[in-house]
């Protein structure tokens, strides 16, 4: 019986959303109405209204005309600054932005803007993860936006959602917290965690042995051409760039350019999935850094050889959200 009571209580996501108004995630901008945001008194709240209780039974019991005076104008200023702690948070614009990829071990960041629509300021909000408990405090000015970036630890490859988000203020007095939680749609993809090692040999293209061709080889040089993004920063020719202000990339003559292929079933059968998986990515990254042309394979999907950011991103894309059979 000791052990059941001690069980962590799931609230289903069925009741949540019942109790407070919003099926999650939340698609757009999210607009803290008044019913979203709840108050209750904090820690020094509850001592402050028994302060004034006991200032009221003793102006009471010695019939004090100040005393009676001095409650009374306290609990207005309780008062007023429940009131104060609300209008802090509420009609408050809460919007996802983009969050960049990362790899599994990093942090992922998440970005979250809260727009003030009000003439007033807005300060000390407490932006909150609830899974991971990345905080940061913010100030949102009077119509202005503010962002709150929330560092959440990125522990497996695949989607990382970012969940429920708490937004707390206590501001002007600390005598009330008022909050609300929000669930923006907002995920981070999470790559495999990067092992470095040594790349596998490439695969030559050309069935003519020795043909001479313009590859992306380091062998003489050739000629120029006009720069494309996935050419590497050490053949730009920043001479040339420097006379001419275009840029320009240096071509060379040698042999055919080979293909380097990273193939899963190249990885050693005795590694786990998700070893095999983070050498993949190593390779990946490996490749990249050498300039070469590379392809991926893996079981029902094979990206044909390129290189270049965008190629680079899509290789550990297809890693990151592999599922084995």
């Amino acid at each position: 019986m000791t052990r059941l009571l001690r069980l962590p209580l799931r609230v289903p996501e069925a009741v949540l959303a019942w109790f407070y108004g919003v099926a999650p995630p939340e698609r757009g901008a999210i607009v803290l109405g008044h019913r979203r945001v709840y108050i209750v008194p904090s820690r020094l709240g509850l001592l402050f209204g028994g302060a004034l209780l006991i200032l009221l039974m003793g102006s009471i019991n010695y019939a004090l005309s100040l005393g009676f005076a001095l409650t009374f104008l306290l609990a207005g200023m309780g008062l007023a600054g429940m009131v104060q702690t609300t209008r802090n948070l509420a009609q408050l614009v809460v919007h996802a932005g983009r969050v960049d990829p990362v790899f599994a071990g990093g942090q992922a960041a998440f970005r979250l803007s809260l727009a003030n629509t009000a003439g007033f300021d807005r300060p000390e909000i407490l932006v909150r993860q609830l899974a991971s408990g990345a905080a940061r405090t913010i100030d949102v000015a009077a119509d202005s936006v503010a962002e709150a970036v929330l560092a959440v630890p990125a522990e497996r490859r695949g989607w990382l959602p970012l969940g429920r988000v708490m937004l707390e203020t206590r501001f002007p007095l600390g005598l009330f917290r008022a909050w609300s939680y929000v669930q923006p749609e907002s995920r981070c993809l999470v790559y495999p965690r990067p092992e470095p090692g040594t790349l596998p040999p490439r695969t030559p293209t050309s069935q003519a042995g020795g043909a001479r061709s313009h590859a992306q080889g380091s062998d003489d040089f050739s000629a120029l051409r006009a720069y494309q993004p996935s050419d590497s920063p050490r053949h730009i020719a920043w001479k040339s760039v420097a006379r001419s202000e275009h840029m320009l990339t240096k071509q060379f003559a040698g042999e055919a350019a080979a293909q380097l292929w990273l193939d899963l079933r190249d990885v050693p059968s005795s590694l786990g999935l998700e070893q095999k998986l983070s050498r993949l990515a190593g390779w990946v990254l490996a490749a990249e850094r050498e300039g070469a042309q590379y392809g991926l394979r893996l079981p029902g999907t094979e990206i044909a050889p390129a290189r270049g950011d965008t190629h680079r991103s899509a290789c550990l894309e297809a890693l990151a959200l592999y599922e084995a059979g």
